[in-house]
């Protein structure tokens, strides 16, 4: 961290902290950065005509979202592989890396093991669905944030001693493993200012405000990464609120939006763009990049769910055209949001014998809907392959 570009910022001051360097083994004296209060007063903020700009497209952008998710007969569906693949790339900004289709195989339980990385990105969807339920009829709370951390770092490297708490030790930014002296970014110590600072922080998101919701947004995430209230899971957890955010604040009625593929492409520039506002106290080009990411993935987003639903209308219009019945029919209702599909998986999820469930996979082998992808006899998994270009690209 460069104490000389941060010494003086305007939303922020630095406190000395001090203690034995966990990797190194070496006592450390340093200083941590500690947030001011976010500003609760729109004319506390300039920002830029360009900055305005960015916004009214994100809101506009999010709109379209909301309304396309309101118009999908059953957004479960739509929003089992997106989720999915939030949590795949959202993991992947952290260094956690996994293959989208491992990921939707994980949920068939046809492997007798799951890759460590595997483990964490479904940690992310079990957090999701639990804050997805939560955030219907209830506001944010620190309970909450506690619960969705312990499951996010449950069974990996990052459950520590601390796991669903707000951290009793100090963490840094980037330099995970070298000299805390060399961190990118050190947040504030372990403690009261910790402590004060989440409840300042939570207090002010379930605030009524006539803020606009994407700048409240953009706020919000740029305090809880600053903030870095957990040992571990700060970033996926806050991309996680962002959503939760646009929720709370009636912008969505479904958890539709995919927010981090988009960052994860820039990832130095989302770096960049959280450091700067500590430094400079400016939140205009902070604002104007998220805004602009918004937008971006809420149009992809909608760009996705028409693809989906066109697809399973041309799926429909075969089902109509060829009087198709049974489990081929629901199988290829079901398609958009179950590309990858075993034998044992529609037995047990469509109550029908092995026999009938293998006659309707291999149906839809012959028809060009799926695929085998493994090239083994046994433990077959099939896919449908114009499902997953359109959720992965």
């Amino acid at each position: 961290m460069d104490l000389v570009a941060i010494a003086n910022s305007p939303v922020g001051h630095l406190v000395p902290i001090s203690g034995m360097d966990p990797w190194r083994g070496e006592l450390y004296e340093h200083q941590a950065f500690v947030p001011a209060a976010l500003p609760r007063d729109l004319g506390e903020l300039r920002l830029s005509d360009e900055t305005w700009s960015a916004v009214v497209g994100a809101a506009g952008a999010l709109a379209k979202l909301d309304q396309a998710g309101r118009q999908v007969p059953n957004p479960e569906l739509v929003r089992r592989p997106t989720l999915r693949r939030e949590a795949q790339s959202t993991s992947a900004l952290e260094g956690t890396y996994a293959a989208f289709t491992d990921v939707l195989e994980a949920d068939l339980d046809v492997r007798v093991t799951r890759s460590a990385e595997v483990r964490e990105v479904l940690n992310y969807v079990k957090a999701a669905e639990i804050a997805f339920n939560w955030i219907e009829d209830r506001p944010l709370t620190l309970g909450l944030l506690g619960e969705l951390q312990g499951l996010l770092v449950r069974d990996t490297a990052g459950e520590l001693s601390d796991a669903g708490g707000v951290r009793d030790r100090q963490v840094v930014v980037g330099q995970q493993r070298g000299p805390i002296t060399e961190a990118r970014f050190i947040p504030p110590p372990p403690g009261n200012l910790l402590d004060e600072g989440v409840q300042a922080w939570l207090s002010w998101v379930n605030s009524t405000s006539e803020m606009p919701e994407v700048v409240r947004a953009a706020l919000a995430h740029y305090q809880f990464e600053t903030l870095h209230p957990f040992s571990d899971g700060n970033g996926r957890l806050g991309r996680l609120i962002v959503v939760l955010q646009l929720m709370q604040y009636g912008v969505l009625h479904y958890p539709l939006l995919i927010v981090s593929p988009w960052f994860e492409t820039r990832r130095r520039d989302y770096q960049d763009q959280l450091l700067a506002v500590s430094e400079t106290g400016d939140f205009d080009p902070w604002v104007r990049f998220f805004a602009e990411g918004l937008r971006a993935q809420a149009e992809e987003t909608v760009r996705r769910i028409v693809a989906l639903l066109d697809y399973q209308e041309e799926l429909r219009t075969m089902i109509r055209d060829q009087n198709i019945r049974g489990v081929r029919a629901k199988l290829m209702e079901d398609i958009i949001g179950q590309p990858i599909v075993a034998v044992t998986w529609a037995q047990h999820h469509y109550g029908v014998s092995y026999q009938t469930a293998n006659e309707a996979v291999a149906r839809l082998v012959r028809d060009g809907i799926l695929k085998e992808m493994t090239g083994r006899s046994y433990a077959r998994l099939f896919m449908a392959d114009r499902v997953l270009t359109v959720v992965e690209d």
